[in-house]
């Protein structure tokens, strides 16, 4: 007989993420952000690789990271709104962790099957901050795909790219829900 822990289950169907623009100070201190890190790194991870890893950016790096965005979008040709969002990813959040896609050359577990498991800990990290009654959300935007202007600001290794900015504080509001999927649409029955 299954022993449900609905609880678990109910967060997971009312979790909602609060947009980076809208939270604030206080954010979890050190000791309360490594109990969620914890929590994000029990995820599946064939052969034990950790091909992933933190870089806890505080809101100095934040800074720091947007004021270097403005240059860099200009660099690349970006217009003033793709400027905008860009910098304000990193000038509204109060706290984020970089989850950094670390795939090792392992023959044995293909790199898609390391990919999906940084994806894993994006998405864990994501739960556990929310579960812990903080706001939080996951984002990429373009300078997160911007290798170089990565490699630059976060010292990332060759090989090694941004899979997601978790950004942790506490929530000034709540957005409304959005519409969800249509699980008739997207699921196929096989019984046979």
């Amino acid at each position: 007989m299954t022993m449900p822990h609905t609880p678990v289950l109910d967060f997971l169907l009312t979790r909602r993420s609060r947009p980076a623009k809208l939270l604030a100070a206080p954010v979890p201190d050190r000791a309360g952000l490594e109990l969620l890190l914890t929590a994000a790194a029990r995820v599946p991870d064939h052969g034990k690789l950790e091909p992933w890893r933190f870089i806890v950016l505080e809101k100095p790096a934040l800074n720091r990271i947007a004021d270097a965005v403005v240059p860099r979008a200009a660099e690349r040709g970006m217009d003033a709104e793709q400027t905008a969002k860009g910098r304000s990813q990193f000038d509204d959040s109060p706290l984020a962790v970089a989850v950094i896609a670390s795939p090792k050359g392992f023959e044995r577990i293909p790199e898609i099957e390391q990919t999906l498991s940084a994806g894993a800990v994006c998405l864990s990290l994501l739960n556990a901050a929310l579960a812990a009654g903080w706001g939080a959300s996951w984002l990429t935007g373009w300078a997160a795909h911007d290798r170089d202007f990565m490699a630059a600001q976060l010292g990332l290794q060759p090989g090694e790219w941004v899979a997601g900015f978790i950004h942790i504080g506490t929530a000034k509001s709540a957005p409304p829900d959005r519409p969800r999927p249509d699980l008739a649409a997207i699921t196929t029955w096989v019984s046979a």
